[in-house]
């Protein structure tokens, strides 16, 4: 799990600035160790045993994630010349979430 980046023009965000300007864009990748603690074994045995009602589609026993800790906020100037911040665009930190 660690943080990557990748140089991307504003518009091809998906944000809806129209912009030329490029940006470095990070975020987090990788692969996480499974780690199982008491309380995920304890919950998988009585989902099992139905001492725990399984709510539909709801994932509650799963393996932990790659997943941003912390965010950065990035400027640019638009087509139009105006400058706009966007908060928590870019990953600045990641980690295994569980």
């Amino acid at each position: 799990c660690r943080l990557r980046s990748l140089l991307l023009r504003v518009k091809d965000l998906g944000l809806g600035y129209d912009s030329e300007e490029t940006i470095l864009f990070k975020y987090c990748s990788g692969t996480c160790p499974r780690a199982r603690t008491n309380h995920d074994l304890t919950l998988s045995l009585l989902l099992q045993k139905s001492e725990i009602p399984a709510w539909g589609e709801e994932k509650m026993v799963g393996d932990p994630c790659c997943r941003p800790t912390h965010y950065e906020d990035v400027a640019f100037l638009d087509n139009s010349h105006q400058w706009h911040e966007v908060e928590k665009l870019s990953a600045s930190a990641c980690s295994c979430v569980g």
